[in-house]
């Protein structure tokens, strides 16, 4: 990706502030097999019970055979995101190793060998893996190359500083050469450095190059890939459940009779989240689950509708409803003092968002086999640490025992990791109730997926904007109200939830405001909410993003030159930057009969701006092009970066375009893609992406390109009707 601009100043790594993931499912573990662990460090606690392994002379990352190929173990799983290039690329650098020699293999559920560094458990998630990994991954393969450089040296009898190392083979100035394959013995009798030498990344042949392509496109391709769709054991059973149709609603009383009756079912039988039907396969498992009887007891689940909802949360910002309880408004950005300035311009605004499914193109499901000497879990797991902990739970075994293979997903967005591991304990109880070690998958249909819980919260956001003379942000009031993802879990605490007011809390706009009044309040509401691709961004960005549209509109002053200034005032130099690059990338005005709309915003250390040209076809949006440029400090592989820059925001586009979950008396409307309508492949942009150049710490991309093009969309849409936009999705069922 071509982006001939000065480079951004290095960044530090970039981690969520607390209290985030790492600490709701370290505090999760304070319990394993139900008996509390005094005594414990929670890293050891959430290890208990694994066996001691024994690694090879490389550690737990590297395995190298004797034709001297790589194999690089990925701690990340793969389910989509194309991690495990990048994992790997970071080894074979440091290493030298030939590229095309290079494989890769996910890790086994160890925490001890895997923990994800910002997370405190092993898991894959907040855009992290290549953010966690890099530094750890470089001394890996620095430490290997150290050994192998040694092992040549003692061989030779030279010194190590004479000996170069390229695609495997290390040579000397002398003319002598060996390669991986022939010193591997000696390498591994090599006692490794405890501070390897890394290299200047001035020196990177590899990283940065376009020579770092996807590993797993040739099994993909070809269907060799396996998904736990794909897993068929020796005597298998497959599991399929009837959930109730309101969130916390149980079962009462049910009558499997005529499910029993169908060709192929063993049984039928109550488990926590509902009644699951076991047979012998997918068919008799559905035809079985539809014959069931179920009365379901909803006096404790969530009766209202979304629009009901909604409105709660729109009295609440108002003021037309207080608080009661132990509900409270709690401040995330308050600084300045004093009243708006007299007679200034007062731009008011609100926002609206629906829940939002996940929608990944694989449902969920699992593979479990429990009893006779067995505990093991075959499935796509996203964070396999609290997979264990939750198993262990269930079957009464320490976490560290339970065996997890963790295959490839396809997809999660954040839906394959919450805190309950919902679909992983519904297998694990059913496998359990089969016993005898005999393997049950769990199969979730589409409308099981749809509905069976765990969505993008539904948010409400009430700004006012008070202007100064200069046409810029004086006096910013705002208030969020949305439900909080980290309420009820092992660590919500009732503080703060950062998740729900990310993106807006530290925006530049906000910094560059001189009196800011920003406070969030979190009601309670019985839909089951998780993080969802970008989580808090997914609605700060489009609010923060659209109002500065409209102050401008307001001001009588161009919105790209409007931003300008903001960041100038907040000291904003990489907001800066990519929104020069993308300007600079997408020229000086768009083709006929299409308006640009501009949208930057910052999530998971990483900055992205976004021109989307927009236009009107049968009175609906359609996107042409979308210019993208990112900073997101080292770029390993740009053309990976580039990818998750056009499905995120495909993603995104999808989502603010067509995407709403809503409820009718407590009950999900929207049960498969026939409602819940996505963005087509005839309707996909073409997206240009360009890559800030940074030496910096890489941060994220996996998520950061999904929440910026729905506000860039709305503000073409600003430029070309003169109306806002305030309730997603902009196209209406």
């Amino acid at each position: 990706m071509n982006a001939p601009v000065k480079p951004v100043s290095a960044q530090k790594g970039f981690s969520r502030s607390a209290p985030s993931r790492r600490d709701v499912l370290v505090v999760a573990a304070v319990t394993a097999g139900g008996a509390l662990l005094v005594g414990c460090s929670p890293m050891s606690l959430l290890g208990l019970g694994a066996k001691d392994v024994d690694f090879g002379p490389f550690g737990p990352f590297i395995r190298i055979a004797a034709d001297g190929s790589v194999t690089v173990i990925s701690k990340h799983i793969e389910f989509g995101q194309g991690n495990h290039a990048g994992l790997a690329a970071i080894v074979a650098e440091e290493l030298d190793a030939d590229w095309d020699k290079v494989k890769v293999e996910q890790a086994p559920a160890n925490l001890k060998a895997y923990a994800n560094l910002q997370q405190g458990v092993q898991g894959t998630g907040g855009s992290s893996a290549i953010n966690n990994s890099w530094d750890q991954l470089r001394k890996v393969g620095a430490s290997a190359r150290f050994m192998f450089v040694s092992a040549a040296a003692d061989r030779w009898k030279v010194a190590p500083g004479e000996i170069s190392v390229k695609d495997g083979v290390m040579s000397h100035v002398s003319g002598k050469s060996a390669t991986f394959a022939e010193l591997l013995a000696d390498a591994a009798k090599v006692k490794p450095p405890e501070a390897p030498v890394l290299k200047d990344p001035k020196t990177f042949t590899l990283i940065g190059t376009d020579r770092v392509k996807r590993k797993d496109t040739g099994l993909k391709s070809t269907g060799k890939a396996q998904y736990t769709q794909d897993v068929h054991m020796p005597n298998m059973l497959t599991a399929m459940v009837a959930h109730a149709p309101k969130f916390g609603a149980t079962v009462k009383s049910f009558d499997a009779t005529a499910a029993k009756a169908v060709p192929g079912v063993v049984d039928a039988f109550k488990i926590p989240s509902g009644v699951a039907v076991v047979a012998k396969n997918t068919y008799a498992a559905r035809q079985g689950r539809d014959a069931l009887k179920v009365e379901w007891d909803d006096s404790k689940a969530e009766k209202r509708g979304s629009d009901a909802i909604l409105a709660s949360y729109k009295a609440l910002a108002s003021g037309q409803t207080q608080p009661s309880g132990d509900l409270k408004w709690q401040v995330f950005d308050n600084h300045g003092s004093g009243p708006a300035p007299a007679g200034g311009k007062v731009i008011e605004a609100s926002f609206d968002f629906p829940y939002l499914a996940h929608a990944p193109m694989e449902p969920m499901n699992c593979v479990a086999e429990i009893g006779g000497g067995k505990n093991k879990l075959t499935f796509g797991s996203q964070i396999p640490t609290v997979d264990q902990l939750n198993t262990g739970m269930i079957v009464g075994a320490l976490p560290g025992s339970v065996e997890i293979e963790t295959l490839f997903a396809g997809g999660s967005f954040g839906r394959r990791a919450n805190f309950k591991s919902d679909y992983v304990s519904e297998c694990v109880h059913i496998a359990k109730h089969v016993g005898g070690g005999r393997p049950v998958k769990l199969v979730w249909t589409r409308e099981d997926d749809m509905t069976g819980g765990y969505y993008r919260p539904l948010v409400h956001h009430a700004v006012s904007v008070t202007l100064g003379d200069d046409g810029f942000p004086a006096h910013w009031k705002h208030r969020v109200v949305t439900q909080s993802i980290m309420k009820g879990s092992p660590a919500g605490g009732g503080g703060l939830d950062e998740s729900a007011v990310e993106g807006a809390k530290g925006s530049p706009y906000l910094k560059a405001t001189p009196v800011v009044d920003a406070q969030v309040i979190l009601p309670d509401a019985g839909v089951p909410v998780l993080w969802w691709r970008a989580v808090g961004a997914t609605h700060t960005a489009f609010v923060m993003e659209h109002m500065v549209d409209q102050l401008a509109k307001a001001a009588g002053q161009d919105p790209v030159a409007y931003r300008r200034a903001l960041y100038v005032k907040a000291g904003a130099n990489r907001h800066l930057a990519v929104l020069n690059l993308a300007m600079e990338k997408a020229g000086p005005s768009p083709a006929a009969g299409w308006t640009r709309g501009v949208a930057v915003h910052e999530c998971f250390g990483s900055v992205v701006a976004q021109v989307a040209e927009v236009k009107l076809v049968d009175g609906e949006p359609r996107v042409g092009r979308v210019v993208t440029a990112v900073d997101c400090g080292t770029a390993i592989s740009p053309g990976q970066i580039a990818s998750q820059m056009e499905g995120g925001t495909c993603y995104g586009l999808s989502a603010a375009l067509y995407g709403k979950v809503t409820l009718k008396d407590g009950e999900v409307e929207q049960k498969n893609f026939d409602a819940y309508r996505v963005l087509r492949m005839t309707e996909a942009p073409h997206v240009e992406t360009y890559i800030v150049p940074s030496s910096g710490h890489p941060t994220g991309v996996g998520e950061p390109g999904s929440p910026v093009i729905g506000p860039a969309v709305a503000n073409a849409l600003l430029a070309m009707t003169g109306k806002a936009t305030s309730s997603l999705p902009i196209v209406s069922a």
